[in-house]
């Protein structure tokens, strides 16, 4: 764990004036492979990383819920009665929105005295969001004595971004954070809920993930309409095949490579890439659980090829940073990860390869653009629980 807890129980302290009951921690993630499939009710591969939340709570006897971001060094005070009336600033919503959450489905709870901190990179596509509303699920939780299981808590973390923070994100990012593992990734059905641990096998491999520094601008409007052109593929090969589908996950590729030319650009790409990556994905599963981890890379480089080809989801700096990984002799395999059009690519590296790796992205990508490198060296860690070891249910 990065972020020092006890800093944080220190920090918690001075700002309250009095030690907190419990201290929490959730990590955020990266998806290995399984991109722009979630939406789709289909599959995907995350991993968590070594990069945490830690929060420190104490409950009170009354209904208030007092928060400090111990990296803004911001306070804020609401009630539970008024979380919908009170003016927010955004880091305060993802706590807030937990707590929002837990009281609609009925849970009695009481006020709370909330510290945190995190080294979870912000607007990296890392889930940081997701590390703080996992920490405040099991903090709420454990200072309530809430016997809610695992995947109900990932859920209301899900909503609490969903309908109080306003984003309308898929579960991934609750479930590894909340339901990770080290030394896994972990497989996800997006439509069933159902998942299962996957060896990961890192001891002479590292996940590299470097940061393109270009913003996702364009990210919202793409998601949107990459929406309706997969809504629209399922209405054409429900006909084409002639049977009722209702998410992409159901058509097999073969079926699909042999109805696909009557089928009109742009909607038979999309449909290509999320029918393929589904594929990759139960590959990818092979692959590790036989370490084939440079089996593994390969798949990570044909899912990048499909997210750039026929998602049209990449661009010039992503796409640039995994051509120049790929060149490095022991990156293993590379890809964009998140929504696209900026944000990151995550990269499977040797560990042995991890200084040629950064000196030849270095070279190639950040200093012909004047940018400071942001490469993260991650290993994979825990799920959320508490940080003395005693881990949420299992």
């Amino acid at each position: 764990m990065a972020i020092d807890s006890k800093r944080v129980r220190e920090a918690g302290t001075r700002h309250f004036g009095v030690e907190p009951d419990i201290l929490t921690r959730a990590p955020g993630r990266v998806n290995l492979i399984g991109e722009h499939t979630d939406y789709n009710a289909g599959f995907v591969l995350p991993a968590t990383v070594d990069f945490d939340v830690v929060m420190s709570a104490r409950a009170r006897d009354d209904n208030k819920l007092l928060l400090y971001s111990i990296d803004y060094d911001q306070s804020a005070e609401t009630d539970y009665a008024r979380l919908h009336e009170d003016r927010h600033f955004l880091w305060v919503k993802y706590v807030a929105g937990v707590a929002d959450q837990l009281l609609r489905r009925g849970y009695a709870l009481r006020g709370a005295e909330i510290a945190f901190s995190g080294d979870v990179p912000r607007g990296s596509g890392l889930s940081s969001s997701a590390a703080v509303e996992m920490a405040a699920v099991t903090a709420f939780c454990e200072m309530n004595h809430l016997d809610i299981a695992p995947v109900e808590r990932v859920k209301i973390a899900q909503k609490a971004e969903n309908e109080f923070v306003g984003v309308p994100c898929g579960i991934m990012d609750q479930f590894i954070s909340g339901l990770g593992a080290a030394d896994s990734a972990l497989f996800i059905d997006c439509r069933s809920y159902d998942y299962r641990h996957v060896p990961l096998d890192l001891s002479d491999t590292k996940i590299v993930i470097c940061d393109s520094q270009k913003k996702r601008s364009l990210a919202a409007s793409a998601y949107a309409q990459r929406c309706k052109e997969c809504a629209e593929g399922v209405r054409r090969l429900s006909e084409l095949l002639g049977r009722p589908i209702e998410a992409l996950r159901e058509v097999e590729a073969g079926e699909f490579a042999n109805v696909e030319d009557q089928i009109p650009s742009p909607i038979r790409e999309r449909c290509r890439h999320v029918i393929t990556e589904n594929d990759r994905v139960l590959q990818a599963i092979d692959a590790l659980e036989l370490n084939k981890l440079e089996v593994f890379g390969e798949l990570m480089n044909a899912s990048h090829a499909s997210l750039r080809d026929d998602y049209e989801v990449s661009c010039e700096e992503l796409n640039t940073i995994c051509e120049a990984g790929n060149q490095v002799e022991g990156e293993l395999g590379s890809r964009m990860t998140g929504a696209g059009f900026g944000g990151c690519t995550v990269h499977l590296v040797k560990t042995d390869a991890v200084e040629d790796f950064r000196n030849a992205l270095t070279r190639q990508y950040y200093a012909p653009r004047d940018l400071e490198p942001t490469i993260y060296v991650c290993a994979s860690s825990p799920g959320a629980g508490l940080v003395d070891g005693v881990q949420a249910p299992a």
